[in-house]
């Protein structure tokens, strides 16, 4: 059996002729023997975690109306039962250290996966058979819980993969999310136009992601670095979970990595504040109908797609530093443009600047972070953390912003965060270029 050859830009990756891409069980650490198509796989594993993980967040997202209707709520009331959501994603992101520590990054991801898939149905059935607000309030803690931890665990392995293939492939990895939401909001409408029922849609999502996770996961190979059991290692001579999670707490006093997370803190503030909030400001702030300021989010969401895409190669290109710099500069200048725009050309051409600006920090940042491969899942899942947290108290924030100053006046707090990220770009510099 011949070997294969090693991937492109990782010549020093040894080569190995065990395995044929079937799913494996198989061991591995940093400095691992591996052959090209196990690498493949484990890469198109994580691809495929990503974007299940944005079907979860669509299918919900795109039933919100029809949630509404059933409960017969008001808007208060829908603040409130999404607070259930935001809620479980905060002690999810807590708990994700954890979990990771104590069942591993596969099973860790399962079992996310699982919890959200668990919210799911319990959202559905609450809303179309029980009509119980304490139900669904309770199943979407459920699913925030789950979407929480498995981001923090689907990009620690993600960067893991990144780092043993030796291509810079976490933006592409947060594109299959971006392209999870697309197909999980089709899914959604077909459903609603349809008339099929909340529960039966739901239902049926979160049968499909859960055995998509569970076959995926299949594909990726167990790592002792990031808490999964080895076979080949005694277990008196593994560390144990306490040892892992005091680990991964002990990186938080590297001022580094604290660096690396306020550029993913800007920018994260800058992708999470516009899904929540750019809409409402093209209609209340410039008089955009409805519709258009559906299709201003829609023009935002296909630059921040479309950077994630094509940025690869042009970080292995340019650099982290000076990509970030730019994306920095980018951001700045949409967003100015956006606030001030004279006419409509001026609001789209920001629109697309502020998108492709916000690409790129949160994958960049989750791969500066593994550079250290010794400590690599626990400096991702911190830095994970940093940004899940903007996502999660940014949008809240402008809201009391706009309430005081105005929408467009408050979405200048986006600009200095973002500058704070295009300074603190360095700390994300390569070790080894790539």
């Amino acid at each position: 059996m011949s070997q294969p050859t090693p991937p492109t830009g990782n010549p020093s990756l040894p080569t190995s002729t065990s395995g044929s891409g079937a799913a494996s069980s198989t061991a591995v650490n940093a400095g691992s023997i591996t052959t090209r198509r196990e690498l493949l796989n484990w890469r198109n594993a994580v691809f495929a975690i990503f974007l299940l993980s944005g079907l979860c967040v669509a299918s919900w997202v795109s039933r919100v109306p029809a949630v509404r209707d059933s409960l017969q709520l008001n808007t208060a009331e829908v603040g409130l039962l999404i607070f259930g959501l935001s809620a479980g994603s905060v002690l999810g992101l807590l708990a994700a250290a954890w979990m990771l520590a104590r069942l591993g990054a596969r099973n860790g991801m399962v079992t996310s996966i699982g919890t959200t898939a668990l919210g799911l149905v319990a959202v559905g059935v609450s809303a179309s058979v029980f009509e119980s607000f304490p139900g669904a309030f309770i199943g979407l803690a459920l699913v925030g819980f789950g979407m929480g931890s498995v981001d923090v665990m689907m990009n620690v392995e993600g960067a893991a993969a990144e780092r043993e293939i030796g291509k810079t492939l976490m933006p592409l990895m947060h594109a299959c999310f971006s392209f999870g939401t697309v197909i999980g909001a089709l899914i959604g409408a077909g459903a609603s136009a349809l008339g099929v029922d909340v529960v039966w849609h739901l239902i049926g999502m979160a049968v499909l992601v859960l055995i998509g996770a569970i076959i995926a996961v299949r594909f990726i190979p167990l790592r002792s670095d990031l808490g999964d059991a080895d076979p080949h290692v005694p277990v008196a001579d593994r560390p144990s979970w306490r040892d892992r999670l005091r680990e991964n707490l002990s990186v938080w006093a590297d001022m580094r990595l604290i660096l690396i997370g306020v550029v993913v803190l800007g920018m994260s503030f800058a992708e999470g504040s516009a899904n929540d909030w750019i809409a409402l400001a093209a209609v209340d702030g410039h008089g955009f109908s409805p519709t258009n300021g559906a299709i201003v989010f829609g023009v935002f969401a296909v630059a921040m797609t479309t950077g994630r895409v094509i940025g690869g190669p042009i970080l292995d290109r340019f650099g982290r530093v000076l990509v970030l710099r730019a994306c920095a500069v980018m951001g700045v200048v949409g967003l100015g443009m956006f606030i001030l725009a004279p006419n409509d050309l001026v609001l789209y051409v920001g629109t697309v600047l502020w998108g492709v600006g916000a690409s790129l920090g949160f994958p960049v940042g989750m791969s500066a972070a593994a550079d250290d491969p010794k400590r690599a899942a626990a400096r991702v899942s911190a830095v994970a953390i940093i940004g899940y947290c903007a996502f999660l108290v940014g949008p809240p924030l402008l809201g009391l912003l706009g309430e005081a100053f105005g929408i467009l006046n408050a979405l200048f707090a986006i600009m200095i965060l973002m500058v704070l990220a295009g300074l603190a770009a360095p700390a994300a510099r390569e070790r080894v270029r790539r």
